[in-house]
């Protein structure tokens, strides 16, 4: 059990170091990648991945438009329809949304690809959300283990959630 979780501001801080830049597309977990919509919209480029599950965290948003008809029979689809804005409760789709990354990890030959406009605040967050939940991460674990492959910085109100969700994780028993 952690004492007393980082604040926000120091997990912002945490944020700040390391690496400044990014790419379309990075492995953060075995088979499990963060992209933008470049990547996400250029299905040969998944297929040269080898991605067999796409996780939208930008559902129905301009230029993150995906589906199920665009990916066609051999990606499987899960699209959540969030907006990278700090009022905006990602929280509800966490669990749902690391139960679908790790069912498709677990899958033979599964590879995930977790996107959103930039790749850097929605999808992120889906994802280090996912490691505190199914890999018992403390956030700033998850943040350390992600950055370690990509540049992220989930907006403040996305950060507060997860801290909420830290805590709610680590409760003693």
């Amino acid at each position: 059990m952690q004492e007393n979780p980082p604040s926000v501001k120091d997990i912002v801080k945490v944020l700040y170091g390391g690496k400044r830049f990014g790419n379309h597309v990075d492995e953060v977990w075995p088979n499990l990648f963060i992209g933008d919509m470049s990547v996400a919209n250029d299905r040969y480029r998944l297929w040269k991945l080898g991605i067999t599950h796409v996780l939208n965290a930008a559902h129905g948003r301009m230029h993150c438009q995906g589906s199920h008809d665009f990916y066609g029979s051999t990606v499987d689809y899960y699209g959540v329809p969030a907006d990278d804005s700090p009022t905006f409760d990602l929280s509800r789709y966490f669990f749902p949304s690391a139960e679908y990354i790790q069912n498709a990890l677990d899958t033979a030959g599964g590879r995930v690809l977790v996107h959103c406009a930039v790749g850097v605040s929605r999808s992120a967050s889906l994802v280090l959300a996912y490691l505190m939940i199914h890999h018992h991460y403390t956030l700033v674990e998850a943040i350390s283990q992600v950055k370690e492959c990509r540049w992220i910085f989930p907006n403040t109100g996305f950060l507060k959630q997860l801290r909420a969700l830290d805590i709610e994780l680590h409760k003693t028993s």
